[in-house]
């Protein structure tokens, strides 16, 4: 069995944990293959946006513990799990996780490190490390106190409740709920928005919100400020000034656009 299935249509790539029988629970295999395949997408100018979801009903029940522990050293399983974690938070491109079934632990935490996370009314969240004898990983303690303050986190985690999908959309934990017979259609909608947009300014407002969680005013505006000069260096800006006066959508490339650059060319096409 191929334990994470890709698939590529319209600039969307979709990345499908594929273990249902575990309830699409990350073992050593689908930690590697995620990590590669998050990599992959990052370098691939085709990709303008990816979704993460699970196989069989499921999103992800965490790390796989039916093999019980395994006899390397911690520190070096988790040197996979972070490589995980910063690779989807670094993508330069939008994310949205679809979420149906469970989606604890781990899993979950992969579900909220992705920009957009759109749920099922059965959807089931749970940081169920504590019940594990464990701690949050993949960020989770990064990212929980930042969605919902300290408070809402620290239940939360040291509770290690099970909270549904309509809880986590009222603690900001899903952006969307939408019933299990429209969720597909529903993020095709959603991700083709996400791909006709500019995709080097998305990627810079992406990079922004990330980095100014926990920076001053003053070095938000420095990065904001470069950011901008990014921007204004792509063909996307001049040709969203033109769409406007036509009266037309933009189509949005992302190439590069200034003097003495050959026109319409990307970067690394000059």
């Amino acid at each position: 069995m191929t334990v994470l299935l890709t698939d590529d249509a319209d600039g969307v790539r979709t990345l499908t944990l594929n273990r249902p029988h575990r309830r699409n629970a990350i073992d050593a295999e689908l930690w590697e293959a995620l990590r590669t395949a998050l990599d992959d997408a990052g370098r691939d100018r085709e990709v303008r946006a990816l979704v993460l979801t699970g196989a069989g009903g499921a999103f992800c029940s965490g790390a796989d513990i039916s093999q019980g522990l395994s006899s390397s050293h911690p520190l070096y399983r988790m040197r996979t799990l972070t490589d995980v974690t910063l690779l989807l938070h670094d993508l330069p491109v939008p994310t949205v996780a679809k979420v149906t079934g469970v989606a604890v632990g781990a899993g979950w935490n992969l579900a909220l490190g992705c920009d957009l996370v759109v749920a099922t009314p059965e959807a089931r969240f749970s940081q169920i490390f504590t019940r594990r004898g464990l701690s949050p990983d993949c960020g989770g303690s990064w990212l929980l106190p930042r969605l919902v303050g300290l408070q809402q986190a620290k239940r939360l985690a040291l509770l290690a409740e099970t909270i549904s999908a309509e809880e986590a959309r009222a603690l900001n934990l899903v952006t969307w709920v939408v019933d299990a017979n429209e969720v597909d259609a529903f993020v095709d909608r959603l991700t083709a928005r996400l791909v006709t947009g500019a995709p080097v300014a998305l990627a810079q407002t992406k990079a922004l919100l990330n980095e100014n969680t926990d920076r001053s005013l003053r070095e938000a505006l420095a990065g904001e400020a470069r950011a901008q000069g990014v921007n204004f260096a792509t063909a996307d800006v001049p040709e969203a000034y033109a769409a406007f006066a036509d009266g037309r959508d933009a189509h949005f490339t992302g190439h590069w656009a200034v003097p003495g650059a050959t026109a319409g060319r990307s970067e690394d096409e000059t």
